[in-house]
C-alpha cells in the first residue's frame, strides 16, 4: 500500500492516512485551541505529506512522520495567529450588573472540541503516553496548553499524550533530546499549575453513566423553566459562567444567580444533551418569534467537581452546533 501511495495511487495514500485522521485533527486541535483551524492545517499536513511521501524513507514509522508534518504546520501556524484562551484567562470576573462587554474577535477563544463525533478514542494513544486521549482534549486542559511557549507545547502533546519517545520528539522539532526533556520540564510545571487537581474522565468515570444523565437533565429541566434557584443549587459555591466570544464571566452564586435573572431567565428555552471536550454539554435553543421555533444559541460545556457543576462554559456560537450533531432548531 505505501508502495503503491508512493507511486501516486490517491486511493492507497488515503487508506493509510485514514485510521490516523482522528488523531492528526485532535492533535491539531490541542496546538491550536480550534476546530476550524485544526481543519485548516490537517489539510495542510495532508496535502504536504502527499507532495512528500516520495521521499520518506521509511526510517520512522508512517505515523511519527505525519505527527511531525502536523507539528511544524501548528508551530508556523502559531507564529501568525493569536493565542487561544478562555475568558476567565482574558479578564476579571465582571458584575452582572454591568454592561456586558462586546464580543471580541473569534478568534481570541479557544472552540469547543465534537470528540465523540470525530472518532477520538477512549484511554491512552500510547503505553508512554501520560495524559488520555480524552482527557487532553478536555477545556481546563487545553486552555492549559495555550500558556505554553510554541515548542514546549509541541514537545509536551507529542511525548506526553501521543506517547513518542524523547529521541522521536527531538527529531520531530529538530532538535536535541537534551532540548527536548528541559522543555518538558518546564512544559510539565507550567500544565500542572494550571489543571484541577481531578480530571473530567476521572469524575465521569466515578459517577458512572445513570449519576451523570441525572445531573444533566436536571441542569437542563430548571432551565427549561426559568428556574433559577435550582441551577444554582446544582453549582459548585465558587462555580464560573462564561460565553465566548464575550469577555465577561462571573463567579459564585450570587453574581451568577443575577446574571440569569437579568439575562437569560427572560428568555424561553429549550435544551438538548450533548458532548464536547469529553464532559457533558447542553446545546441550548432559544425561542424565535419569527420562526416560532427555538433557535440553535449557545453551547453549554459543564465542568463538573463531584456532583456540582464547577463551570459553565456557554459558547455562543449556534454556527458550531451542526459540527456536534445538533439540529439547528427545535420545536
Amino acid at each position: 500500500m505505501l508502495r503503491a501511495a508512493r507511486a501516486g495511487d490517491e486511493h492507497a495514500f488515503r487508506t493509510l492516512v485514514e485510521p490516523l485522521r482522528a488523531e492528526l485533527h485532535a492533535h491539531c486541535y490541542r496546538m491550536l485551541g480550534s476546530v476550524h483551524d485544526a481543519e485548516d492545517a490537517l489539510q495542510e499536513s495532508l496535502l504536504a505529506a502527499w507532495r512528500g511521501l516520495p521521499s520518506f524513507e521509511g526510517r520512522s514509522s508512517l505515523r511519527s512522520w505525519l505527527h511531525t508534518i502536523a507539528s511544524n504546520t501548528c508551530l508556523n501556524m502559531l507564529k501568525r495567529r493569536p493565542t487561544r484562551m478562555l475568558p476567565i484567562d482574558y479578564t476579571p470576573a465582571a458584575d452582572p450588573h454591568d454592561a456586558t462587554h462586546e464580543p471580541l474577535v473569534e478568534s481570541v477563544w479557544i472552540e469547543p472540541y465534537p470528540d465523540e463525533r470525530l472518532g477520538l478514542e477512549d484511554g491512552l494513544a500510547a503505553p508512554d503516553a501520560r495524559y488520555e486521549q480524552r482527557e487532553s482534549v478536555e477545556l481546563a486542559f487545553v486552555a492549559a496548553l495555550q500558556h505554553l511557549p510554541a515548542r514546549q507545547r509541541a514537545a509536551l502533546v507529542l511525548r506526553e499524550v501521543l506517547g513518542f519517545t524523547a529521541r522521536e520528539v527531538a527529531e520531530s522539532l529538530d532538535t536535541t533530546v537534551a532540548a527536548v526533556n528541559s522543555a518538558l520540564q518546564r512544559a510539565r510545571r507550567s500544565v500542572d499549575e494550571h489543571l484541577p487537581e481531578r480530571s473530567q474522565q476521572a469524575t465521569l468515570r466515578s459517577l458512572g453513566d445513570e449519576r451523570l444523565r441525572a445531573i444533566v437533565e436536571g441542569y437542563m429541566h430548571a432551565l427549561d423553566r426559568g428556574d433559577v434557584g435550582a441551577v444554582i443549587a446544582m453549582l459548585a459555591d465558587d462555580a464560573t459562567w462564561s460565553m465566548p466570544p464575550m469577555a465577561s464571566w462571573y463567579r459564585g452564586h450570587e453574581a451568577i444567580t443575577d446574571f440569569l435573572r437579568l439575562g437569560p431567565a427572560t428568555d424561553r428555552w429549550r435544551h438538548v444533551p450533548a458532548s464536547a471536550n469529553g464532559q457533558p454539554a447542553v446545546g441550548c435553543y432559544r425561542w424565535d418569534v419569527e420562526r416560532e421555533s427555538y433557535a440553535a444559541h449557545v453551547l453549554d460545556v459543564l465542568t463538573l467537581r463531584g456532583e456540582r457543576i464547577g463551570a459553565v462554559t456557554g459558547f455562543v456560537t449556534p454556527e458550531v452546533f451542526q459540527r456536534f450533531g445538533l439540529p439547528e432548531e427545535v420545536r
